[in-house]
């Protein structure tokens, strides 16, 4: 395609003009110029159009090097100029590049484009064509006008299928209620793997205008999901300070504080790309589902009168009526008045404890590993519970990977308190050291609370389907054993009156 030079010229300098601007608020300097591309020098250019071009082309690919996606995102604001916004789009069409990089920044200028029309509302016009088919939409013909001096092959087959695939990502993107599900979903991975497969198509008008619309309808969803969750965490993490605490959870063997919380930025996050920033917007994740499994917020009450009354909750009961099931498990254990720093620490050991029984049960004789010695006792394992000690697909994002991590949380938690109730036990005598076994006590009874009702939801989803029921019922045996040991804490700390409390 023959094109007029300065016509390309006149497109490139905005381009320029552009790159040089998001470089200098980014060094906070000037940019230095090539000789003949200043501004004032191309205005006033008499000289060979085709030899400015030549070096025009060499510094835009330099400064092209220098924008990462994340910078154009934060540099297309509503007051862009949308003749600044098209002559990028027009150059990186050209360029059709197959690189992740490439292919960001087309995308997002698109999607800037689509989200602010020259007109309010100029995209939603769509009317019909004498024979009551529906034409291209608005925004494409738009995308056709702007990129009418790009060569534009025609769209493969299975390339027009794939595009197809769009509106019910859209559909479920616009399901979700929780920025957890979202995340949890892969639908950005999902999506991104879709772009890549359209090769070089991804540069036609009409993938563009396809795409623009979904980007639109996931940036909205996914901005108010995850401003909802961060605000949630932030809200959390002003009343836990309140209260004298700094640790929010334990993420990745990491704890998250009241500093970390505050130094988080929503429109700097947000502002970010996806791509790049996906492991922090995971991490986010992360920290909200680790508050989700916390009790509410309370006041802290005496922490006397929080174990007589779980003592209390234990004498009234009849000896037989151990706990069958997770949900009663959960109601027959008082929540403790424990802290976040109590909570992580005590999580710290059990990660601890499940890693050497599971380093136990790999290398022991396969016909005595159910059984594992411990400094006090020998703790006895189901073959559902040895299975899972012995899984080797504990991190993959499935419901036979929830439910052998909550088979080893239960052994571990399990161990713990066996422990405990022995150094209880034996330090009677001495005040100090007794208060902190009965603390670590206190602090497992509210774990196992809140371990019990995560495996309630577990068993839910396993008993639904028919061939995981075997599963569920590992599940409800473990579980046993875990409201049979809290009883016994319950009555070791009732028998002793709680001394030093």
């Amino acid at each position: 395609m023959v094109e007029d030079p300065k016509w390309e010229l006149a497109i490139l300098a905005t381009v320029q003009g552009f790159f040089e601007k998001l470089l200098q608020s980014s060094i906070d300097g000037e940019v230095p110029v090539p000789l003949g591309l200043e501004a004032i020098s191309l205005q006033q250019s008499d000289g060979d159009v085709h030899e400015t071009l030549g070096k025009m082309r060499r510094w835009l690919r330099l400064l092209d090097l220098a924008i990462t996606p994340a910078m154009l995102r934060r540099g297309f604001t509503a007051d862009t100029d949308p003749e600044s916004a098209e002559a990028m789009l027009r150059y990186y069409t050209r360029k059709k590049e197959l690189t992740d990089v490439n292919r960001d920044k087309t995308d997002l200028i698109a999607t800037f484009l689509y989200r602010h029309p020259r007109v309010p509302g100029q995209w939603e016009r769509r009317g019909y064509g004498l024979d009551g088919s529906l034409p291209l939409s608005p925004y494409e013909i738009a995308l056709i006008e702007i990129l009418a001096d790009t060569d534009v092959p025609s769209l493969p087959e299975e390339h027009v299928q794939l595009l197809r695939r769009f509106d019910p990502l859209q559909q479920e993107v616009e399901s979700f209620k929780d920025f957890n599900i979202l995340i949890d979903s892969g639908v950005i991975q999902r999506v991104r793997k879709l772009k890549q497969s359209l090769d070089s198509s991804f540069y036609h008008p009409g993938v563009l205008a396809t795409i623009a619309p979904y980007n639109a309808a996931f940036g909205k969803k996914f901005d108010e999901l995850f401003r909802s969750a961060a605000s949630e965490i932030q809200n959390f993490a002003v009343a836990l300070e309140e209260q004298g605490g700094s640790i929010l959870g334990n993420v990745d063997g990491m704890d998250v504080t009241v500093e970390h919380v505050a130094a988080m930025d929503q429109s700097e996050l947000l502002k970010s790309d996806y791509g790049t920033a996906l492991g922090k917007f995971e991490r986010v994740s992360k920290v909200k589902k680790a508050l989700d499994r916390r009790p509410p917020m309370r006041r802290a009450v005496p922490r006397a009168a929080a174990a007589a009354a779980a003592a209390s909750g234990s004498s009234n009961r009849a000896p037989e009526a151990a706990p069958s099931s997770p949900r009663t498990f959960a109601e027959t254990i008082a929540p403790p008045p424990v802290t976040s720093q109590q909570l992580s620490m005590e999580q710290s050991k059990l990660r601890r404890i499940e890693e050497s029984i599971r380093i136990f049960v790999r290398v022991a004789d396969p016909n005595f590993r159910q059984v594992v010695p411990m400094r006090f006792f020998n703790l006895t394992l189901t073959p559902a519970e040895v299975a899972a000690y012995c899984a080797d697909y504990l991190e993959e994002k499935s419901l036979r990977a929830d439910i052998a991590r909550i088979l080893l949380r239960i052994v571990a938690v399990i161990a713990r308190m066996g422990t405990e109730v022995e150094e209880l036990k034996r330090s009677q005598n001495s005040a100090s050291v007794w208060k902190l076994h009965a603390d670590a006590l206190l602090v497992l009874l509210e774990i196992a609370r809140t371990l019990a009702e995560e495996a309630g939801t577990t068993v839910g989803l396993a008993t639904e389907r028919g061939e995981m029921e075997s599963q569920a019922e590992a599940i409800k045996a473990s579980l046993q054993k875990l409201g049979e040991r809290s009883d016994v804490v319950v009555q070791s700390l009732a028998r002793v009156g709680l001394k030093g409390h």
